[in-house]
């Protein structure tokens, strides 16, 4: 990058470090709030995602927050393992990437601090809880209709995502005959036969496509885009280099085709593409009001997820490209939705015009981009690298095409005010 391009980046960096300094406190018993202004609460997800830009930040005080909450997740998880999905509140479960977050980011704190027993008991609960999240006692895991983090996006069984969560934190956890299991069931194909023959488990694989499904269970799935769920597949090595090269191309050539039609006006990808439309089987009618084509779960583009992508790219060995992208995420995090601030680090921008549509100075928006940034500056992943690392001796395994048959609440709803109040 130029010198005036590094100087936008160390401005970003900066604002982003203001941003979380202000959110390290919020009205709930001093934990950290989701966003500076819209969400006070202290929820999960958020503040797991965020622990990868937060223990890249160097701030000592932004650590001792992430300790704080992580203590406090360990006291208030339930008797059987799960994690609530409001940090402070032990009765608000549910959520299918909560507990496998809080595993990955208190193994990433693990190794930021040198603690290695840090929450022993804890997380140790937490890995029982994830074995019995597998319907067939086979490590990959299922989950309901909008418990991950897209509350208004129907995703259901064998979630990309929530297993590539679980993949990376068998594989820091040294779990490795259930973390080549794991990779092995995902490397399958979908099944697209009328019946589930005996014998034949369905995978996350496409055929005649580089990406993984978004979800699949027996003979039902999603062949959408799922961007943070393909990002953590190259990030932690699931998709081998081969794949991961094909995949990047195939997004950018995506999103340059999007560009042509209209329907993306930014140098980033949506979270989730085609978008769904009402003419489409997956469609819901609720998604007419809350999760229209372009927006949310159903194409908006997420400063968070872009930043998972930025380092996907540098671990695919695309350094350059992640320069253009981190550029590109640099302007994306600057417009702000309604705070009077230089870089609104907003939740979620409408892919056909770029408006931010979010709550300004999130969370996770902001922490991202440092996790992105020093990605692109060092040439490393911090973290996946180890991922990776743990994954690289042990033989990948490939899709076999003998087993591919042919044959509430919504997050949304603080970004207008016509919209209910978020899910957690």
């Amino acid at each position: 990058m130029g010198q005036g391009q590094t100087t936008s980046v160390e401005r970003a960096k900066q604002a982003a470090l203001e941003a979380l300094l202000h959110n390290a406190s919020g009205p709930y018993h001093g934990l950290p709030r989701a966003a500076g202004w819209g969400y006070p609460e202290p929820y999960t997800r958020d503040l797991m995602i965020a622990s990868f830009g937060i223990l890249v930040s160097g701030s000592e005080r932004l650590i001792r927050r992430l300790r704080r909450v992580l203590e406090v997740l360990a006291r208030n998880q339930s008797r059987l393992g799960h994690i609530p999905s409001l940090v402070h509140d032990p009765e608000d479960r549910g959520a299918s990437d909560t507990t496998p977050l809080f595993l990955l980011a208190a193994a990433a704190f693990r190794r930021a601090t040198g603690e290695s027993g840090f929450l022993s008991e804890a997380v140790d609960k937490a890995r029982v809880w994830m074995d019995y999240q597998s319907p067939e006692d086979r490590v990959l895991v299922d989950q309901l209709p909008t418990s991950d983090w897209r509350d208004e996006q129907w995703v259901q069984g064998f979630g990309l995502y929530v297993n590539t969560l679980l993949y990376c934190c068998l594989r820091l956890f040294n779990e490795d005959k259930k973390a080549d299991q794991l990779r092995e069931l995902m490397s399958q194909f979908t099944i697209n036969a009328e019946a589930k023959h005996r014998h034949v488990h369905e995978g996350l694989v496409l055929r005649r496509k580089p990406y993984y499904a978004m979800w699949s269970y027996k003979m039902y799935g999603s062949e959408r885009f799922d961007l943070l769920g393909n990002s953590l597949a190259i990030l932690s090595g699931l998709a081998s280099p081969s794949r991961s090269q094909a995949l990047v191309s195939w997004i950018e050539r995506e999103c340059e085709a999007l560009k042509e039609k209209g329907e993306l006006a930014l140098d980033l990808p949506p979270n989730c593409f085609p978008y769904m439309r009402p003419e489409d089987p997956d469609w819901r009618p609720r998604y007419a009001k809350y999760n229209r084509p372009g927006e949310y779960h159903n194409g908006g583009v997420w400063p968070f997820v872009c930043g998972f992508y930025v380092a996907a790219l540098v671990a695919a060995g695309r350094r350059k490209l992640a320069e253009e992208k981190l550029l590109a995420l640099t302007r994306l995090v600057r417009p702000a939705r309604e705070a009077e601030v230089d870089y609104g680090f907003n939740e979620w921008v409408r892919a056909q015009d770029g408006e931010p549509c979010g709550q300004d100075w999130q969370t996770w928006s902001a922490a991202m981009y440092l996790y992105a940034a020093a990605s692109v500056e060092t040439g490393a992943t911090p973290f996946f690298d180890a991922i990776r690392r743990a994954g690289e001796d042990r033989k990948e395994p490939r899709a076999r095409p003998q087993q591919s048959e042919d044959g509430g609440e919504s997050r949304l709803a603080r970004s207008n005010g016509e919209r209910p109040p978020r899910q957690s």
